[in-house]
């Protein structure tokens, strides 16, 4: 696995350069969150796709400032993809990266053959508790994440080094975040989305439910729904095996 960064958006790699005639997996992390979230994915599913998880603009080792809409991140993420010159690139996001991949689908189809909708909902409205506990305590907030993020199940060593990048991110981006998902809402619009789409859900996910994935898949015109047993919004860390065999079955039959 290798990190890079590229016109101020680093990035992690399970490959590179990028083999052409692979698809390119392009993941995008949560809200505060950084590419430590896909780390599992990227390189456990590197021998049979391009993998590549991103820093968004203000996180993690990536220059520039947070944003606070989902169109503006979905036009830095597009800019990278072309950048990068990525080969069938299919945008895979949990949460906030989930509505920027369903914001990429509507507003450049032609561009996409399939993309992966991890945790997340074509609303996102934000509990008012979190803008409180960012601004009045954000280490609390961070730390939060192993009880609100995760399973009971999960074993908090998984989350460790994604909690420690959150705990670097600016209080500000964070907060930018959430006012981007907090305005967030596309239900009228997804299904205009007609290209595969892969939508995973978790059974312990107490910050997006998986009414929210039910809903996606009611809505979206060629969907697959999945659900990962044992984990919290955070499934790519808390149970990776199960997310990695769902990602690659989907994208190997697209």
């Amino acid at each position: 696995m290798k990190e890079l960064k590229i016109n101020k958006i680093s990035f992690i790699a399970g490959r590179w350069p990028l083999n052409s005639s692979l698809p390119t997996l392009i993941c995008i992390h949560g809200s505060g969150g950084s590419n430590v979230l896909w780390h599992f994915q990227v390189e456990a599913l590197a021998n049979t796709m391009n993998t590549i998880a991103i820093d968004l603009p203000g996180h993690g080792k990536s220059d520039g400032r947070g944003m606070e809409t989902i169109e503006d991140y979905a036009e830095s993420v597009s800019a990278f993809i072309q950048e990068i010159d990525a080969p069938n690139p299919i945008p895979c996001g949990l949460s906030i990266g989930g509505a920027i991949v369903l914001q990429l689908l509507l507003q450049e189809p032609a561009n996409f053959n399939a993309g992966i909708l991890v945790n997340t909902g074509a609303k996102l409205k934000v509990m008012p508790l979190i803008f409180e506990m960012i601004e009045k305590d954000y280490k609390g907030y961070v730390q939060s994440m192993y009880t609100f993020g995760a399973s009971e199940k999960t074993d908090s060593s998984k989350l460790k080094p994604l909690v420690e990048s959150m705990e670097k991110c600016p209080p500000q981006v964070a907060l930018g975040d959430f006012k981007a998902c907090d305005s967030f809402n596309v239900m009228d619009q997804i299904h205009k989305i007609k290209i595969p789409v892969l939508v995973l859900t978790a059974s312990d996910d107490k910050l997006t439910p998986k009414k929210f994935g039910k809903f996606l898949s009611e809505q979206l015109k060629k969907s697959t729904l999945k659900h990962i047993i044992d984990a919290g919004h955070l499934s790519p860390l808390e149970q990776p095996e199960k997310v990695n065999n769902e990602l690659k079955g989907f994208i190997m039959e697209v």
